[in-house]
């Protein structure tokens, strides 16, 4: 299967190079750049790839609006391009739909490997965002009183499944933790991204912090190991 991606950034060379790198890979074909969020939109809409490169700091549509708009019309998967300067949009951009952020600087290996890995259904975060997300879900909306009610729709498996999430487990790490097969986890997400209502595995982690099911920096406490 060819992986079909738009890159969208107002800097020329920075686009190029990132159209280059995934371009020479045999399984990724771009099929289209744009130089800001509307021409980002409207590759999307023209193109149908399955993943949009999106620089957050772009002229007539920034990043965020552009990946907002793209993730309410189509399947399409949105990986924000971001600088060390910029992580103070972080929580917006992922609950505009994003499944991930990358660094400017990331080495092209992490860059191809991101690609993919959007594609297979996961997210992925920057080492340096990801303290920031958990930062910002902590200051703008964790409940102080206890766990959110609207977690009531999860089962206590499914529970313990977005504990996990929240962790930045994989599927093989929450398998062996709830000693369960990864088919059955990979069921287990999809239960829970569908009853939460949640695009993806970052939103999980944003709502598991949100909802007060983890807290910052207070051990959210070993998953019992009954029923499935």
């Amino acid at each position: 299967m060819t992986i079909r991606v738009v890159v969208a950034d107002d800097q020329e060379l920075v686009r190029g190079g990132f159209a280059m790198i995934l371009g020479a890979q045999p399984d990724i074909e771009v099929v289209a750049e744009a130089g800001d969020g509307a021409e980002a939109v409207e590759a999307v809409r023209r193109h149908a790839p399955d993943v949009v490169l999106l620089d957050i700091r772009m002229p007539r549509m920034d990043g965020i609006e552009a990946a907002r708009t793209v993730c309410a019309e189509t399947a399409c998967k949105a990986i924000m391009l971001t600088t060390f300067d910029q992580d103070d949009y972080v929580y917006e951009a992922l609950h505009a739909g994003a499944s991930g952020f990358l660094l400017k600087d990331v080495r092209r290996a992490d860059l191809v490997h991101a690609v993919r890995v959007v594609v297979a259904g996961d997210s992925l975060l920057a080492p340096s965002v990801a303290r920031r997300l958990v930062a910002d879900c902590t200051r703008r909306g964790a409940s102080a009183a206890g766990v959110d009610a609207r977690l009531g729709v999860l089962t206590a498996r499914e529970r313990e499944t977005l504990v996990l999430l929240g962790r930045g487990l994989s599927n093989a790490e929450i398998a062996a933790a709830l000693v369960v097969s990864e088919h059955t986890v990979k069921s287990h997400v999809s239960n829970v991204l569908s009853k939460l209502g949640l695009r993806d595995r970052i939103q999980a982690v944003i709502c598991a912090y949100e909802t007060g099911l983890i807290a910052p920096g207070v051990p959210d406490g070993t998953p019992s190991r009954e029923g499935v």
